[in-house]
């Protein structure tokens, strides 16, 4: 195929743009079957630093399983794993355990201990992670900036009986900026929400991004998350990275398997 002048400088600039990205993640031809059942059939997917990659695949299309793979909470069938240029399955124990405390997890239903105060739950995986932190006496300080950073100071006596669905999910994702991760891995943030606590979530996984300079794997099936909060989107069907482009290129594909994402 010949290229102009003008196409040729274009494809070079993009070639250069790609090569200075620094890869945080990268997943290579991951597969994993249960029996008969193929969930990944060599799924393939990049995180860049400091990026808002989304995505987005039908119940039961793999998406915890790719997760659970990657941090090493699963063993793919077979494939290439790599987080900060570390091959997972190559990682001993402690190796492992010290490369999970640079990855923060929001779980899809907050997940906090209903025993623990607020106060208590952030300062949990302080306890398990005491290496990285170094020997502090007294966790107040990082407790009150992580809360004060999701906008609820107030809360740190409280039980999380006594908050709403919203508050949980912005004190899971504190408990998650606690260790100061390099990555965050959102598991359906907006799920169970209304829609304008919803909103707010999204507005505060953008300014969390910002202010920490986290790269984030956020898994939806929010479209309108999906919108607001993506620079890049990987539609995952059939096993595979069927489609990966932005918001704006996706939404006007006209393959039946893409255009059912955006349909409402």
């Amino acid at each position: 195929m010949n290229y102009s002048m003008n196409d040729q400088q274009h494809i070079l600039k993009q070639n250069e743009q790609v090569a200075t990205k620094e890869m945080v993640i990268e997943i290579r031809d991951l597969r994993k079957s249960f029996g008969d059942n193929h969930v990944l059939n060599g799924f393939s997917m990049t995180l860049y630093k400091g990026e808002n990659l989304v995505v987005m695949g039908k119940s039961g299309s793999g998406k915890s399983v790719m997760i659970k793979c990657l941090v090493g909470l699963m063993q793919p069938d077979s494939g290439f794993l790599s987080v900060m240029g570390k091959e997972i399955k190559t990682l001993d124990r402690k190796t492992l355990d010290a490369l999970r405390s640079d990855i923060g997890f929001l779980f899809q239903g907050s997940a906090l201990y209903d025993s623990m105060t607020v106060r208590e739950n952030l300062e949990f995986p302080m306890r398990r992670h005491k290496e990285k932190l170094g020997n502090i006496e007294d966790t107040t300080p990082l407790v009150l900036e992580a809360l004060e950073n999701v906008g609820l100071a107030h809360t740190m006596d409280l039980m999380p009986s006594e908050l709403s669905g919203g508050m949980k999910r912005r004190v899971a994702l504190a408990r998650t900026l606690i260790l100061k991760p390099k990555i965050i891995l959102y598991d359906e943030p907006t799920s169970g929400l209304d829609p304008i606590t919803a909103k707010e979530i999204i507005e505060l996984m953008r300014s969390i991004q910002k202010m920490y300079g986290t790269s984030s794997l956020i898994i939806t099936h929010d479209v309108d998350c999906a919108r607001v909060i993506s620079e890049r989107m990987v539609l995952l069907v059939d096993g595979i990275n069927y489609a990966e482009g932005s918001y704006a290129e996706l939404s006007k594909s006209t393959d039946p398997k893409v255009e059912a994402f955006f349909k409402k």
